[in-house]
């Protein structure tokens, strides 16, 4: 097997770019099948990977159990009295780690459906599309700070550029608002990064060090270690170590996003085209949810624990507020960005029960509600498409014209709800399930906060069905009449090559979560028990 198998599928899509750059802007379809290329052997290679790796232990603080490693010296600088500088490329993965790079690709390779009929630059748009598979890859691999900084970065300037060129009517508002909001979170991480390094140092060489692996080790909090002398320091009257960790988490807070920090979202979406929203969705939503576990919680499982019951309130009002909002909303796309809120909400909620059952429903939900947000936002570009409008009010009885397409949308919302079933129904009965024993267990989280979270699906089950039942079912009527009408065909071959995957992905998930939970259920018990102190 090739030891540098993660790093391909790293670069991969580098060298795609590359390859774009050396043809001519006139052939225009070749971008596309470059791209549509790349992103098939992605998909081939980490599931190849997925099928490969073995849950053989918790991937948490040793480097032993992580698998597809590469590791080699990037940067060595002689800093003086500083001691040494020292940077690796050092990348790996685990069962927190595994799910996500095959949803990465499978997104990809929707995105990349979905973008069959950009006609506008086309050449900068896969080269940019590209840029961002890899840096998304990058920062789902990376295990020096140093380097997931990096590509965390990387990610933001593809983003900025999509939606700002190739968005709607206020894509510049979106695009400026969406760099804001990241750049914030990202300059105050950088911050407790050049902290962390200062304060962790490899054991082997004594010099200072942006391994990850160093910076979540228990070892390091012992009070005669480098470390101590900086968990001990208090500014503004908050010990260093819980400021560290509120920043790292309102960096990925940004992403998941949460409320009140959520309001970059439904802009970016509704602004953004369709491919671009269902990268948003599906994957960049995700980098949120996957930092606040690698990163807040096994850098400072202390602070975390410390935290639990804000984070807990911050899931449980994420979940009814966006739900609310959703249920108020015109725009079909706004309330699926809204609905992708609520969502995000059952994450924090499960995460912040710090319970196997909680922590595994909150990875199953991320990756669930990857391919459900990914397979809305493809339908809401479908209707656009074809009429330009996505008010909600100005279609009735469309089933009577595209009933394949009222297929799919039906039982993607019904998915997307958490029918019985679905994959969805998984990740939001466990988070709900280790929610209610979050207080029998250790006392960190109320029961009315579970109950709250079930309030949440029931208002999900509120907007999707009254959405459903007001577009698709009565009288045929739509705003623009006739001409409507004529342009409202049914969904095509290619769209429905692109449905069909995702549909039948979330009912393999549902049937059988297994599939899943059997990779992940190790680094969750591993990090349930680093941040606890209880030996599962």
């Amino acid at each position: 097997m090739n030891p540098h198998l993660l790093t391909i599928l790293i670069f991969l899509p580098l060298a795609a770019a590359m390859l774009m750059m050396l043809v001519p802007s006139t052939k225009k379809t070749v971008y596309k099948y470059i791209a549509l290329i790349t992103g098939l052997l992605q998909l081939l290679l980490s599931g190849a990977m997925y099928w490969l790796f073995h849950p053989k232990g918790s991937g948490i603080t040793e480097e032993r159990l992580y698998q597809f490693v590469d590791h080699v010296p990037w940067i060595r600088l002689d800093m003086g009295s500083l001691g040494l500088l020292e940077i690796d490329y050092y990348v790996g993965v685990d069962g927190l780690s595994m799910p996500f790079l095959f949803l990465t690709a499978f997104v990809m390779v929707i995105a990349i459906g979905a973008s069959w009929d950009i006609q506008k630059r086309v050449k900068g748009y896969f080269i940019l599309l590209m840029v961002l598979d890899m840096a998304v890859m990058g920062v789902f691999s990376a295990l020096d700070f140093f380097l997931f900084y990096v590509f965390y970065e990387l990610m933001l300037l593809p983003l900025y550029f999509l939606i700002g060129i190739w968005g709607g009517a206020r894509r510049e508002y979106a695009a400026i608002k969406f760099f804001l909001y990241t750049l914030f979170g990202s300059v105050f991480m950088l911050l407790v990064i050049v902290g962390l390094y200062f304060s962790v140092t490899n054991p082997d060489t004594g010099a200072h060090t942006f391994n990850m692996l160093y910076m979540m080790n228990p070892a390091n909090y012992a009070p005669d270690s480098i470390f101590s002398a900086f968990t001990q320091r208090e500014l503004f009257g908050i010990s260093a170590r819980l400021l560290g960790f509120i920043v790292l988490f309102v960096a990925f807070a940004i992403k998941v996003p949460v409320v009140p920090l959520h309001t970059w979202l439904p802009d970016a979406h509704v602004e953004a085209p369709t491919p671009i929203s269902i990268i948003l969705a599906g994957i960049l939503l995700k980098i949120g949810g996957y930092g606040i576990l690698r990163v807040c919680f096994s850098i400072f499982p202390d602070a975390a624990l410390q935290s639990a019951w804000w984070l807990g309130l911050i899931g449980v009002v994420s979940i009814i507020y966006g739900a609310l909002v959703a249920l108020g909303q015109r725009d079909l796309k706004r309330m699926i960005a809204y609905s992708s809120v609520s969502h995000m909400g059952f994450v924090m909620l499960g995460i912040a029960s710090f319970t196997v059952e909680g922590t595994a429903g909150a990875v199953f939900q991320l990756i669930s509600h990857g391919f459900l947000s990914a397979a809305l936002f493809f339908l809401v570009g479908m209707l656009y498409d074809r009429v330009h409008d996505r008010d909600i009010y100005h279609f009735r009885g469309l089933a009577s014209l595209m009933p394949r397409f009222t297929v799919f949308v039906a039982i993607t919302f019904f998915a997307s709800l958490g029918l019985p079933g679905f994959s969805a129904f998984i990740g939001e009965a466990f988070v709900i399930i280790g929610a209610f024993n979050a207080e029998g267990l250790h006392g960190l989280l109320p029961r009315w906060m579970a109950i709250g979270g079930s309030i949440g699906i029931l208002l999900s089950a509120v907007y999707f069905l009254w959405t459903l039942q007001r577009m698709f079912f009565g009288q045929l009527r739509v705003k623009g009449g006739n001409a409507w009408v004529a342009a409202l065909s049914d969904a095509s071959p290619r769209e429905t090559f692109v449905m069909v995957p995702m549909l039948a992905l979330t009912l393999a998930l549902g049937v059988c979560p297994a599939l899943a939970l059997d990779n992940i259920n190790a680094s969750v018990l591993a990090l349930v028990e680093l941040v606890t102190g209880v030996d599962h």
